[in-house]
């Protein structure tokens, strides 16, 4: 599997493919060689779809994860072994869409007062006030910041794309508090265990869940919650959808939309056309 596997590795990496999703597909793989403790080259089109019912049916794992397994699968026959007739067949199952759970915004203040370490406190307060990925948090550098226009500068968000997010006031007395006491050598703000590596995103979800459980809240709370806290509350507060499209930096304005159905306000706000019956309002109606 060795030389499969440095093949597989530098196809991933000519298709300019992320770190952690090459990681990721690389394991794949190997979980099916570990399976029939056979070289993955020697499997039949049968074989691969036999593991694959094996992870749902058997290990029971989630629409979202068999999905990660067929891309991988897919990616090492047709492309590292040249064998597309082996994967041909499989098909990629469709994956729930749920909608995300937002804290209230009196929530969100307590979560974060609860959470003691500065630096963590600082990096929490980052994701949600800038409405950043985890990832994207912990690998800021100290020149990112960008007080003098109030931008927060991501140089590798998903897909590897760049783009700029707000820096709030509020967030920039707490950056600054943060540098006079911490200190960081750069160039990374949040630093790891050794100055040359930055902040590991588990040790930052673990800060917050266990943030969570003393504050009470019996909804799940994940740094990715306050990214969508982030962007419902701005949606609440009268910011334009568009707008909410470029500071999270998606590239399809239907991802920012499912927030306009998380939002209890823009629900409440809605006049049904009930109350606008016989009304001057209710003309349109016909």
């Amino acid at each position: 599997m060795t030389v499969l596997r440095e093949r597989m590795k530098t196809d991933l990496t000519l298709r300019n493919l992320r770190p952690t999703t090459q990681e990721t597909y690389l394991r794949c793989v190997s979980k099916l060689a570990e399976y029939y403790m056979l070289s993955p080259d020697t499997l039949t089109e049968d074989q691969v779809r036999e593991f694959l019912r094996y992870l749902r049916e058997e290990k029971k794992i989630g629409p979202s994860m068999q999905k990660v397994y067929v891309a991988a699968l897919k990616f090492f026959y047709a492309t590292t072994l040249g064998t597309p007739e082996i994967v041909r067949s499989l098909w990629a199952p469709k994956v729930p869409k749920k909608l995300p759970q937002v804290l209230s915004g009196t929530e969100v203040e307590e979560l974060l007062g609860t959470v003691r370490k500065l630096e963590y406190r600082a990096i929490l307060m980052t994701t949600y006030g800038a409405g950043l990925r985890i990832g994207e948090a912990c690998k800021l550098h100290v020149a990112d910041i960008d007080s003098k226009r109030m931008l927060i500068r991501i140089r590798d968000g998903k897909g590897g794309r760049q783009r700029y997010a707000m820096l709030s006031q509020r967030l920039l007395v707490v950056l600054r508090e943060y540098w006079r006491v911490i200190r960081p050598a750069g160039p990374w703000l949040f630093e790891g265990r050794e100055p040359e590596t930055p902040i590991g995103t588990d040790a930052v979800r673990k800060v917050l869940r266990k943030a969570g459980v003393e504050c009470g809240l019996s909804k799940r709370v994940t740094p990715h919650v306050l990214r969508h806290c982030f962007a419902t509350h701005l949606l609440e507060s009268g910011t334009d959808i568009r707008t909410i499209q470029v500071l999270l930096g998606h590239q399809s304005i239907h991802t920012t939309q499912m927030y306009v159905q998380v939002s209890t306000l823009h629900v409440a706000r809605t006049t049904s056309p009930l109350d606008l019956l016989g009304t001057e309002e209710g003309k349109v109606l016909g």
